[in-house]
């Protein structure tokens, strides 16, 4: 790295060099950095090393886990649900007490810390849905139950909409084999302006044999004209979340 002299300062990029200023005056180096094979064979990037392959490790899982419960979440997830999976997905996989920095595994951390993530981070189910939502947890099945309510007063709907539907989904995964499996309770289209009756929905964990396991509860609004559903792809108002998880 050099030190520019002359009279004319230059910023930018010109041929193989690369000119900067820093607050040490205006600088020039070199353009280009570590390359591919350093970085992979030089002991002074082990840690480097071991960062890119849990970071590999974490995306492959998020992949798997987004594409496995798309079907549920299609009008709900925001666009920054993606990234802020990643970052959910890694505090998993850095609770791994088993395997040694670079090795460390989702499948073997605290599947727990998943437990309430919102799939939409600008409409929360809680706020979605202010009746009360009973979930059960047994040996044989995942459910949600709510009481008969009047929608119009319970939920935050947004402005054209007429009914909403309320879905259930359960999904598990085997990570390192690379399997998963998924059931879907997408739930019948509800009047927004009648009284519901008493809503029951299952999820059996017999059709989830894989070991890292979740169960997601949402809500969709859509206008229904004329017997035709146009769904709303409403960030504000659609809403999801990951209720309860286990691994067996």
């Amino acid at each position: 790295m050099g030190k520019q002299s002359s009279a004319f300062k230059l910023e930018g990029n010109i041929g193989g060099l690369s000119f900067y200023k820093t607050r040490d005056g205006h600088m020039a180096r070199e353009k280009g950095g570590v390359s591919k094979d350093r970085i992979m064979t030089d002991p002074k990037y082990a840690r480097t090393r071991e960062n890119l392959k849990e970071f590999s490790e974490n995306a492959r899982t998020v992949k798997m886990v987004k594409d496995t419960i798309r079907p549920a979440i299609l009008r709900i997830a925001d666009a920054k649900l993606h990234n802020r999976l990643i970052r959910e997905m890694m505090k998993v996989l850095r609770t791994d007490p088993i395997n040694g920095r670079g090795k460390r595994l989702v499948s073997e951390g605290d599947w727990n810390l998943l437990q309430g993530f919102e799939i939409n981070s600008s409409a929360v189910l809680s706020g979605s849905i202010k009746t009360e939502i009973t979930v059960t947890n047994s040996p044989t099945e995942w459910g949600f139950s709510i009481n008969s309510f009047l929608p119009v007063d319970f939920l935050s709907i947004p402005l054209g909409a007429t009914h909403f539907r309320l879905m259930a989904a359960g999904a598990s995964f085997d990570f390192q084999a690379g399997t998963k499996s998924f059931l879907l309770d997408a739930g019948a289209n509800l009047p927004l302006e009648e009284l519901t009756g008493a809503i029951s929905v299952t999820i059996p964990k017999a059709g989830l044999p894989e070991p890292n396991k979740m169960f997601i509860i949402g809500i969709e609004f859509l206008q229904v004209v004329n017997g035709q559903d146009y769904a709303f792809n409403s960030e504000e108002h659609n809403a999801a979340a990951i209720v309860t998880v286990e691994k067996v």
